[in-house]
């Protein structure tokens, strides 16, 4: 045989051999680098589902929380209010928190499911809360009187919490410079400021002369509350009158052992003094009121 014909065959050969070696490359190189059309669209309707499934999960999350400060407000008026633990529905389970890192290693299938799931429990969280709210005001029904009887709102106009300078407990006394018990709270307010009376009640005491907390009122709201408005300029009720809650019953001043105009506050519990904190929840919710004891006891300093 031709010896120049083999030289040609070889190098057609190893041409061959070349060329299709370089379209297995290409094509490797297409498959792991490069999407098919059909590829690249799954790929970005799997990815815009991941995104809205995680926009859902928050949506989700906001919900339930929104659900819980619901439960925990209705207990507190509950709790306040009776002096009774709320009724209590069967318990739903933990709350589901996925971390949206997960959701890439999810399939379509198991995303749904899961979101199916979690729709479920919180549609048994709303049938729960909205079970215990009815029960409570089944009660408060049943026992309005009461209910009207017990401290519930601020005795200020102070929807911004700004004006609460002093909370219950121990508190620098302003003028013997030494900590003293500080059985109410205090709200910083201007002289001729309207307070309100908290509850239905009937006025049972009002002294013009208190030494410590000057023009004074104080109100019997039933067997179990009073409440007690000190440093006061003027006072528009009488002995004896019949009050309703948010009735004007004075108005604010600087009178007695006052370090500036402001209001002092009281509850009293069958005669020891509470925290009025724990009753403003009409005007309140829990959270807030955990935020406006934190503010208030930074202020180590009584006004009165």
């Amino acid at each position: 045989m031709n010896p120049n014909y083999i030289r040609t065959m070889i190098k057609w050969l190893f041409r061959l051999l070349w060329g299709a070696g370089i379209a297995v490359v290409y094509y490797l190189v297409l498959s792991l680098f490069f999407d098919t059309p059909i590829e690249h669209e799954i790929k970005i309707a799997n990815r815009k589902l991941a995104e809205q499934y995680a926009t859902l999960s928050s949506r989700y999350d906001s919900l339930y929380s929104v659900m819980e400060n619901v439960s925990a407000r209705d207990n507190n008026i509950h709790k306040m209010l009776f002096e009774a633990e709320p009724y209590s529905p069967a318990k739903d389970s933990t709350n589901i928190v996925f971390e949206i890192a997960d959701l890439q290693n999810r399939s379509n299938t198991e995303l749904g499911d899961d979101f199916i799931e979690r729709v479920g429990l919180l549609s048994q969280r709303v049938y729960n809360v909205n079970s215990q709210i009815e029960s409570t005001l089944k009660f408060t029904e049943q026992n309005r009187a009461q209910a009207n009887a017990t401290p519930a709102i601020q005795p200020v106009v102070n929807p911004d919490f700004s004006l609460l300078t002093a909370s219950f407990g121990n508190r620098i006394h302003p003028f013997y410079k030494s900590m003293r018990h500080h059985p109410g709270v205090d709200f910083s307010l201007p002289e001729g400021t309207a307070v309100f009376a908290t509850a239905d009640g009937v006025v049972s005491e009002i002294n013009l002369r208190g030494q410590n907390t000057g023009i004074s009122v104080k109100i019997k709201h039933d067997n179990r509350f009073d409440t007690f408005y000190g440093n006061l300029e003027k006072v528009l009720v009488t002995n004896g009158q019949r009050v309703k809650r948010g009735e004007v019953i004075a108005f604010s001043g600087n009178s007695g052992l006052s370090f500036a105009p402001h209001l002092h506050y009281e509850v009293r519990l069958r005669g020891k003094a509470v925290d009025p904190l724990d009753y403003f929840f009409l005007d309140v919710d829990v959270s807030s009121i955990e935020r406006l004891r934190k503010t208030a006891a930074a202020g180590m300093q009584a006004f009165d």
